[in-house]
């Protein structure tokens, strides 16, 4: 049985597993920053596509190796070993199923997409690897419980080294699409290892009905909302990559990736700790709203004058960095989602939220809401507009997303336009700044210096000056909690 923690405890845990992650993810941006540019510059637009659409097949698969009962694990305030092993064996059994499909498909895919010889083990090595991760999931679930990311996050620096390195070395070496089928058997292979070290855990085979009916209550309701994310997300890369092609589709992958980094640095990383947090604190319905409200504070303070920035100096540095160029049809795809992705940001605690109270039914409608809407609306605009179709109906899709902060008042008070105005107000002031010094500069490496500059501090004076608010001691705030005592 697990030992009850404080509130105190889990704050500082969190915070420690925060900063752990986000510790993580800026190491990880910057080998991935390193890595695409190599890649993206030795490598064509078709390849990258190519690779793109092969990555969405597994996803497609990863799927339906689950029925939420992994998530079950993180959310149940107690778990004993019946819920582990009955966890291990039925997601294992699914994901030997889930495999055995993708290798018997191979054909189909190979003539569908019209996938090289190289695609086809790129293809097969993803398969590989998807089972090899499939065994970590239940050491990772030990440290999640215990909100110890720290661990987790030493062994995805590990991995995304061991993967980034492999991808730049074998690009430069002109291995192409082969570089990308060594990385990801390397990274899958080193990953299982250290974690295995790290969280020791020996594999037991067994299936507890109690246990499993227990554990199918929240996880098929929570996996039938990530089943939607598949028909939302991956499903509709392997459609466009199948009308529009892989050219179009690389212009697409390049711009989604860029634009989302923020918030697969900020927001990932905030919703993968939020959710054992707000289930270890579901009963405390007040702590939780004041954890939600620091949430869009911080995530807007952050997130929103890091996107306008990098909408603004993009145009810049695809003309200054050597064979770049060819990613300027990219660019207008770039801007759009951009914007949807600041808007998208703000569903993401909420849907946390809706899973950690056990209200998963409202994920679920609301999952269901987005991907019907995305399904209609996709090849509709794509008919009308080409590869902008897409990045025009996930704008559409993400604007309406704010309206989750509603439903989410029916169960917890917080304060949702004072979290984020402040934050909002000074981006807007920061990005007239950027531009005017972009276009009165023609010199572009002066104009990107002072623009960081004057735009930087024209942010901080903002906050400083009519809010109140001053950044550095918000950092230094922070401190404290992590040496507190428990």
């Amino acid at each position: 049985m697990e030992q009850t923690e404080t509130f105190a405890q889990i704050k500082r845990k969190t915070l420690i597993s925060t900063l752990s992650l986000f510790f993580q993810s800026g190491y990880s941006a910057f080998l991935g920053l390193a890595a695409n540019l190599v890649v993206t510059i030795l490598l064509t637009p078709k390849i990258f596509g190519m690779y793109i659409t092969t990555l969405s097949l597994i996803s497609v698969l990863n799927y339906f190796s689950d029925i939420g009962l992994a998530a079950s694990l993180v959310q149940k305030k107690e778990v004993s070993d019946d819920d582990v092993k009955t966890t291990f064996t039925v997601q294992q059994c699914m994901i030997i199923v889930a495999i055995s499909v993708g290798f018997l498909v191979t054909n189909f895919v190979k003539g569908f997409y019209k996938l090289p010889t190289e695609g086809v083990y790129l293809y097969w090595a993803l398969l590989i690897s998807f089972f090899i991760s499939s065994l970590k999931t239940i050491p990772s679930i030990f440290l999640e419980r215990k909100i110890k990311f720290q661990r987790i996050v030493l062994v995805q620096v590990i991995e995304n080294t061991v993967f980034y390195l492999s991808v730049i070395i074998f690009a430069i070496l002109k291995f192409e699409l082969w570089s990308f089928t060594i990385a990801v058997l390397l990274r899958a292979v080193t990953g299982l290892i250290l974690i295995y070290i790290l969280s020791p855990w020996s594999p037991t085979i067994g299936i507890s009905k109690k246990s499993l009916k227990q554990l199918l209550s929240f996880g098929l309701p929570f996996q039938a909302s990530s089943f939607l994310a598949l028909f939302k997300d991956d499903l509709i890369i392997l459609f466009l990559g199948k009308i529009l092609g892989f050219e179009a589709l690389g212009y697409i992958g390049w711009a989604k990736k860029w634009a989302e980094a923020p918030i697969r640095i900020i927001m990932d990383n905030i919703s993968r700790v939020l959710f054992p947090v707000i289930s270890r604190i579901q009963h405390d319905k007040v702590q939780i709203g004041k954890v939600i409200d620091r949430i869009l504070y911080y995530q807007t303070l952050i997130l929103a004058p890091t996107l306008i920035t990098m909408a603004l100096f993009m145009q810049k540095l695809v003309f200054i960095i050597p064979k770049y160029g060819k990613w300027t049809p990219a660019l207008p795809l770039f801007y759009i989602f951009c914007l949807a992705s600041l808007f998208s940001s703000y569903s993401s605690p909420f849907m946390n939220l809706f899973n950690a109270l056990g209200k998963v039914k409202i994920s679920f409608i609301l999952m269901f809401v987005w991907t019907v809407s995305t399904w209609i609306l996709t090849p509709l605009f794509t008919i009308w507009f080409g590869y902008f179709g897409f990045p025009f109906v996930l704008l559409i899709i993400a604007s309406s997303s704010l309206a989750v902060s509603f439903i989410a008042k029916r169960f917890i008070s917080f304060h949702f336009f004072k979290s984020i105005y402040k934050s909002l107000t000074a981006t807007l002031c920061m990005g007239i700044v950027l531009l005017f010094i972009m276009q009165t500069i023609p010199h572009v490496y002066a104009g990107l210096v002072l623009s960081t500059i004057f735009g930087a501090l024209t942010y901080y004076l903002v906050l400083l000056l009519l809010f109140n608010i001053n950044l550095v001691k918000e950092l230094q705030s922070l401190f404290p909690l992590s040496s507190s005592r428990t």
